[in-house]
C-alpha cells in the first residue's frame, strides 16, 4: 500500500482542524477513547455535536488562543492508501512551521473560507506550494454552507484562483467545494452540492497518482552506512547500504561517486538480503561496487552517464528557522541527504516578500520566517541537482554547530 504526504493550509478559521477531523472521524480513524474525550470537551455538545477540531489541535495553550501554532502530524489509512497530514498554522509568523510540513509533502490542500474568496494568506500559501515544488494542489473551498451550496460562488474563486496558479506556473490543481463541518464532500457526496461532478476529498487523495511524481531518469544513491562485517564468513564484504532517491540501478552500470568523481561499475544490488538484478526509488538497497574503492557516508553513487553539479559555492533560497537572526559570515553546518559539512553563509542577495513574491535588496541580516536568496560556501564540494528539477537531490538544511539545531531549510537553485 503506498503513502500519500500532504499538507493542510489556510487562513485562521478556515477549518484546517476542523476539515482534518473530519477526515479521521469519517474514514474512521479515531479510537474510541479519543472520541470519548473529544465529546467531553466539545464546545458544539449542546447541539448535539462534536468539536472535530479537537483532534489536532492538541495543547490546551493553542486552543485557549484560538489558533493552531505548530504542526500537527496526523496518521490514517483507508483500504486503499496510508496517509500523513501535516496541518500547518495559517499566520504569517509560521511560515516557517509551513515550510517544514511541505518539505516532503505530495499534495498541498489549501483551503478557502467560500465568503471570503482568494485572500492574501490563499497567496502566501501558494507561493510557498510554489517554491517548495509540491507536484498536486487542491483548492479546498470550504463553508459552502454558509454561501447556500452556491454554484456562482463556488465558480468565481474558481476563476480567481486559476489565475493565482497560473501566475506561479502550479500545474496540477484541482478545486473541490466543501463543507468540513457538516461533511459534505469529504468523505460521500453531498446532495446538497449536485452540480459537482468532481471526486469527494477522499475520493482525490486516494486516487491521485503520485507514482508518477518519483524521478526515474536521474539516478541518485546517496550512501548511509558502509557495510564491512569482516567476519570469517564475509571476509570480503563491502557493501553501500541507503535508499535510492530518485532514478533506476541495474547490475553492471557504470557508475561515478560524488564528489570524489571515482568511477566503478555495480557488481550486485541487494534488497532484503537478496540479489536482484535492478533497484529503484524509492527502494531501500545495498549496492556493490567492482573496486575496491574509498567510500563513506554522505557520498552520491550515479549513472555515469547522468551526473549531478558539484560545487563548493551554492545559491540558495533559505527560510531561516531560528530567533537568532542570520548574518552573513555565521558559520553553519549544512547537510544535503546523508552528507554534512562546515559552511559559512556568504552573502544574503535579497529577502523575498512571501505576500507578493517581491524582492527587497540591500539586505543585512535574516530574522525568523524570512525567505532569502543566498550565497553558502562549503569547506568540501557538494554533489547537488536543482531543487525545482529534483526536490530529493536539492533540498539541504543548516545546522547551528553548538546546538544541533535545525536552523534553516535551503532549495538550492
Amino acid at each position: 500500500m503506498d503513502l500519500l504526504r500532504f499538507i493542510t493550509a489556510g487562513s485562521v478559521d478556515d477549518g484546517k482542524s476542523t476539515l482534518i477531523g473530519r477526515l479521521l472521524y469519517d474514514s474512521k480513524s479515531i479510537m474510541i477513547d479519543q472520541l470519548e474525550a473529544i465529546e467531553k470537551q466539545s464546545k458544539n455538545k449542546e447541539q448535539g455535536e462534536i468539536d472535530l477540531a479537537l483532534l489536532t489541535d492538541g495543547l490546551r495553550a493553542e486552543r485557549e488562543q484560538g489558533i493552531t501554532i505548530d504542526v500537527a502530524y496526523k496518521y490514517f489509512s483507508t483500504p486503499k492508501r496510508k496517509f500523513i497530514i501535516a496541518d500547518a498554522p495559517g499566520h504569517i509568523q509560521y511560515t516557517r512551521n509551513m515550510v517544514t510540513g511541505a518539505s516532503t509533502a505530495d499534495l498541498a490542500i489549501i483551503l478557502i473560507d467560500a465568503r471570503n474568496g482568494v485572500v492574501e494568506q490563499t497567496r502566501r500559501h501558494s507561493i510557498i506550494a510554489s517554491l517548495l515544488n509540491i507536484p498536486h494542489v487542491v483548492v479546498a473551498i470550504n463553508k459552502m454552507d454558509l454561501v447556500d451550496y452556491s454554484q456562482d460562488v463556488y465558480n468565481n474563486i474558481v476563476i480567481d484562483y486559476a489565475e493565482v496558479a497560473k501566475s506561479l506556473g502550479l500545474k496540477d490543481v484541482t478545486y473541490i467545494p466543501i463543507s468540513a463541518v457538516f461533511g459534505d464532500n469529504i468523505v460521500d457526496k453531498s446532495e446538497k452540492l449536485a452540480w459537482y461532478e468532481g471526486p469527494t476529498l477522499l475520493t482525490f487523495l486516494e486516487e491521485v497518482e503520485v507514482q508518477k511524481d518519483i524521478n526515474l531518469t536521474d539516478a541518485r544513491f546517496p550512501v548511509q552506512y558502509v557495510i564491512r562485517p569482516q567476519t570469517d564468513d564475509l571476509h570480503d564484504y563491502r557493501g553501500y547500504a541507503g535508499k535510492i532517491i530518485s532514478g533506476i540501478y541495474k547490475k553492471g552500470d557504470a557508475v561515478t561517486v560524488q564528489p570524489s568523481g571515482v568511477t566503478s561499475r555495480i557488481s550486485a544490488i541487494e534488497i532484503n538480503g537478496k540479489q536482484v538484478e535492478e533497484a529503484f526509488a524509492p527502494q531501500s538497497v545495498v549496492l556493490h561496487l567492482e573496486d575496491d574503492i574509498d567510500i563513506s557516508r554522505g557520498d552520491l553513487i550515479v549513472k555515469s552517464d547522468n551526473q549531478p553539479k558539484t560545487a563548493q559555492e551554492l545559491e540558495v533560497l533559505l527560510c531561516w528557522m531560528d530567533n537568532k537572526p542570520l548574518v552573513p559570515g555565521n558559520s553553519y553546518l549544512l547537510q544535503i541527504n546523508s552528507r554534512v559539512v562546515k559552511s559559512k553563509v556568504k552573502e544574503i542577495e535579497y529577502r523575498l516578500d512571501v505576500n507578493t513574491l517581491q524582492k527587497q535588496t540591500g539586505v543585512t541580516s535574516a530574522a525568523l520566517n524570512d525567505v532569502i536568496k543566498a550565497t553558502i560556501k562549503t569547506a568540501s564540494p557538494i554533489a547537488y541537482d536543482a531543487y525545482q528539477q529534483l526536490r530529493e537531490n536539492g533540498g539541504a538544511i543548516l545546522i547551528d554547530e553548538t546546538s544541533r539545531v535545525t536552523v534553516g531549510a535551503c532549495m538550492i537553485q
